[in-house]
């Protein structure tokens, strides 16, 4: 079992940038694949960036490819999203998920851990 608790969204002009920290609980961190999803109103939770156990694999979401990086500090227990040149539509809900496996799937089935998401707004 994991917790998982996100924080650092916010208000944010268009343009700008926010970092996003997801601590989980737990010993064996480093054992899970972690992911960021986000979700609008209405919509279906979508994968926005994962990274493998180790962090030496990453994938993104074609929509924030070269404006996000997701990476990990094992030793810390916590992932991060580092978004940059935010826009409006990245205006949503993001959260935090984890998974005991070695593959990072671009699902949100396949991710039984949630954190309780932290809202980011970008103001145009």
């Amino acid at each position: 079992q994991v917790q998982l608790v996100e924080s650092g969204g916010g208000l944010v002009q268009a343009g700008g940038s926010l970092r996003l920290s997801c601590a989980a609980s737990g010993r064996t961190f480093d054992l899970y694949t972690m992911a960021w999803f986000r979700q609008a109103p209405g919509r279906e939770r979508e994968f926005v960036a994962g990274i493998s156990w180790r962090g030496t694999d990453t994938y993104y979401a074609d929509s924030v490819t070269g404006r996000f990086t997701i990476s990990r500090d094992n030793g810390k227990n916590t992932v991060y999203l580092q978004m940059n040149s935010l826009k409006p539509e990245d205006t949503t809900v993001y959260y935090c998920a984890a998974r005991r496996n070695l593959q990072v799937p671009a699902t949100s089935y396949e991710y039984p851990y949630w954190g309780q998401g932290t809202q980011v707004t970008v103001s145009s």
